[in-house]
């Protein structure tokens, strides 16, 4: 499950970052709001997914709460999951 997760970090990291940077200002420069709901509800499923696995990957490697706390913090925060993966899952 560690290297699903060590994936699944990267997929939502990527998600995140299509949002922010291509999507949302395709969204309100361009106004063109059609990518910004496919790209959103993908990142949606893969956020929640990360965080459902993030919590089962902690209880299995009996993190810290700590440990746990900064990998849910780590999924909002732009480039987070692509730190929390190198830092904590390499």
């Amino acid at each position: 499950m560690l290297k699903f997760f060590k994936y699944l970090a990267i997929v939502e990291g990527y998600s995140f970052l299509l949002i922010l940077f291509v999507t949302m200002p395709l969204k309100y420069l361009a106004d063109f709001g059609f990518p910004n709901k496919i790209a959103g509800m993908a990142h949606g499923f893969l956020f929640l997914a990360y965080v459902v696995v993030a919590i089962l990957v902690g209880a299995q490697l009996k993190w810290k709460f700590k440990t746990t706390l900064i990998a849910l913090v780590m999924s909002v925060v732009p480039f987070g999951t692509f730190w929390f993966e190198e830092k904590y899952l390499a």
